[in-house]
């Protein structure tokens, strides 16, 4: 027994000390033989692969291959691995594939090739003998009436995750080198598959970065591939490219990002998909409203769930959010270049002669998108070309601003529209261009007489008219109608003027005359709900302008400085104003948007803004007009229109019961009239609210 027992144990001991890559390694050749044998010994060339044993043998040589690296670790190259860079056998299997011998090999060398990088753990793209394979194989890909989507897409997924881990593959895979890296790679097929972990097999990072002169490959084989995938009719092979591209775009790298923006196209393809996908919309029959307020639609989103009636636009928003993500996952560099193809070749190329066009669905349609897409953006890059689109284009500006005072109200409303959401983004550039430029230099007070303090000049004589005018009341907004005073912010806005904080709240309220109040009709009075919505709206405004660094003080008038200007409040303001003037004769829905518009701009706590439109005792230059004195003209006008309307106070009652979808009776005389008094109200109660909110932070 002891005699067996050490024979037992020789032998295991003989066992382990054996050698386990000779094993390995001829077991390796076999395989790989018995696969070339076939091509030999075999006359069939009809006879899919799926019924010889080169899928298994494939699938044998993987095996070993991953478990002779667990046994070595990654730092070693071992027998098996250097026998397939040596002889080339990825070279040879790219060749079998490319010519579909036997019939459906091309899925077995992309199964194998997927398999390779997904499971061997030593970095292999860096490898003369692989990364040339593998740029083969790639040009394979997405070809037209490919059967093999599938197995196209998991490989170049994996293609991509292998170079989000080593960046400095990147020009391999995209087949870019200059001639260092030409140099390089030729030295490569002088050496030794022994010598592969050498430094040499490596490009330096230098040898990456694009020279000056460069130029852009008219055809990147990689990117191709993947944007026609993304076509793809199969949602899992769709969202492998996805994914393969957004790898590919939130490389880290400087160099990467060079690459991707100076040397290949990726910024024109991405945004010619852009605009493909935009040509299909059908502008002359889609619903403005529809477009205006489509819902966020991710990149991911499965098209074939939604009805085939949206299918154009949810392709086409979900693009576009694809866009946004890869523009906030790239570096800088690349992702400034993308955005900037996007205006060049979407905004102005096609969306500019749109707004330009004499057919009003088509304007109608395409400022809507625009509206939504403002919306929807994220990504700073691109809201930087949106504003330079929308707001430096000075022709382009001039006409949208033009378009907020169309003939055609549905304009009007789509124009205000995209005005508004403008407003609701983290760009400082947008207020500073549209508003505060026009007035700082304070040109719209009226320079004090000689002597004079110029604080107590500013008194506005609209109001004083109006105190004495006996169809406005003289009721104050006392503290008891209000909610506690919200939470201070850490910076107190700058004095409004000489009037108390209940003053210059009073100075809005009582614009209404009390004929035409109708809001305690229905409601139990007092103002919490106003002064809870215009802290929402202020803090909404904070949060946008918190990083803006704006002064805390307004800057000194001109006319102190002694410049004589004659005041402008720019062409936004004047539209505004314009149409604010006739807001008894429009569609009560655009005079929703429009005082939206000026409450958000009266929320921002700039100094300029907070003088200009909530300071009713400031002294107006000759010429000059405010929110205040525009809606104290318009006050006016109400008050000579109304006498021509019989039993108006249940008229206007009747008309909120409408609105409210209390009755549906929409057959009242001076309708328009009866909405635009309610509005005017609710205006007027907003900015008391906004001023309420802000004004018992200052210190004076």
């Amino acid at each position: 027994m002891d005699t067996f027992n050490k024979l037992t144990s020789m032998l295991l001991h003989a066992l382990e000390t054996r050698e386990p890559t000779v094993d390995l390694l001829d077991s390796f050749v076999d395989h790989w033989k018995s696969i070339t044998n076939y091509y030999i010994e075999t006359t069939d060339d009809s006879r899919p692969v799926k019924h010889t044993d080169i899928p298994w043998r494939l699938r044998q040589m993987l095996d070993i291959l991953v478990y002779e690296e667990k046994q070595q670790g990654v730092e070693e190259t071992g027998a098996c691995l250097e026998y397939l860079l040596q002889h080339k056998l990825l070279e040879t299997l790219c060749t079998l594939g490319k010519a579909q011998y036997p019939p459906g090999m091309s899925q077995q060398v992309l199964v194998f090739f997927f398999k390779l990088l997904s499971q061997m753990q030593k970095p292999l793209l860096h490898l003369v003998n692989v990364y040339r394979p593998v740029q083969k194989l790639i040009r394979l890909c997405a070809l037209p009436g490919s059967q093999t989507e599938k197995e196209e897409a998991q490989f170049l997924l994996v293609v991509c995750s292998r170079v989000k881990q080593d960046p400095h593959t990147l020009r391999y895979v995209l087949e870019i080198m200059d001639q260092s890296g030409d140099r390089t790679s030729g030295s490569h097929e002088s050496h030794l598959c022994t010598q592969i972990s050498n430094s040499e097999t490596l490009q330096s990072p230098d040898q990456l970065k694009p020279s000056a002169s460069s130029p852009v490959q008219s055809e990147c084989h990689l990117l191709s591939a993947l944007l026609q995938l993304t076509n793809s009719q199969r949602a899992s092979v769709s969202v492998k490219a996805y994914d393969s591209l957004l790898l590919l775009a939130g490389l880290r790298s400087a160099s990467a990002g060079e690459v991707l923006s100076s040397q290949t196209q990726l910024g024109e393809l991405l945004a010619g998909r852009l605009v493909e996908l935009y040509s299909l919309l059908p502008l002359e029959s889609l619903n403005p409203g529809q477009v205006q307020g489509w819902p966020y639609t991710p990149w991911s989103f499965d098209v074939k769930s939604k009805p085939q009636a949206s299918d154009h636009m949810t392709n086409f928003f979900s693009w576009f959010d694809f866009l946004d993500h890869v523009m906030r996952a790239a570096p800088q560099v690349l992702s400034v270049k993308v955005s900037q193809c996007v205006r060049h070749m979407w905004l102005v190329d096609v969306v500019q002669p749109q707004l330009l066009d004499t057919c009003e669905q088509v304007v109608l349609v395409s400022t809507s998108v625009l509206c939504a897409v403002v919306r929807l953006v994220q990504s700073s890059s691109l809201l930087d070309q949106l504003v330079h689109f929308l707001l430096r284009t000075q022709s382009l500006t001039h006409l949208l601003l033009q378009h907020c005072d169309h003939i055609s109200d549905p304009i009007s409303m789509a124009s205000l529209s995209l005005l508004d959401e403008l407003l609701q983004k983290p760009q400082k550039d947008i207020l500073e261009i549209l508003v505060l430029h026009f007035l700082q230099s304070r040109s719209y007070l009226s320079p004090p007489a000689p002597g004079v303090d110029d604080r107590h000049a500013e008194t506005n004589e609209d109001c004083e008219d109006l105190e004495d005018d006996p169809f406005f009341t003289d009721t104050l907004f006392s503290d008891t109608q209000l909610l506690p005073s919200p939470p201070t912010p850490p910076t107190p806005p700058p004095p409004f003027g000489q009037g108390s904080a209940p003053d210059v709240v009073n100075s809005f309220l009582c614009l209404v005359p009390v004929q035409v109040q109708s809001a305690q009709l229905l409601q139990e009075g007092g103002c919490e709900s106003y002064v809870h919505d215009a802290h929402t709206l202020m803090t909404q405004c904070q949060t946008l302008s918190l990083s803006w660094d704006w002064p805390l003080t307004l800057p000194t008038p001109a006319s102190c400085l002694g410049e004589r200007e004659e005041f402008f409040e720019g062409p936004l303001l004047k539209v505004l104003f314009d149409r604010l003037g006739r807001i008894l004769e429009q569609p009560y829905e655009l005079n929703l948007q429009l005082t939206a518009i000026l409450s958000r701009m009266s929320a921002f706590n700039h100094p300029l803004l907070n003088e200009y439109l909530l300071n009713p005792y400031i002294h107006l230059s000759h010429g000059s007009r405010s929110l205040f004195s525009v809606l104290v003209r318009v006050m006016g006008e109400l008050m000579q229109r109304i006498q021509q309307v019989s039993n108006l106070t249940d008229r206007l009652l009747h008309t909120r019961r409408n609105l409210l979808g209390l009755n549906h009776d929409t057959g009242l005389e001076h309708l328009t009239l009866l909405r635009g008094i309610i509005v005017l109200e609710e205006f007027c109660k907003e900015l008391a609210s906004i001023t309420f909110v802000k004004l018992p932070l200052n210190p004076n």
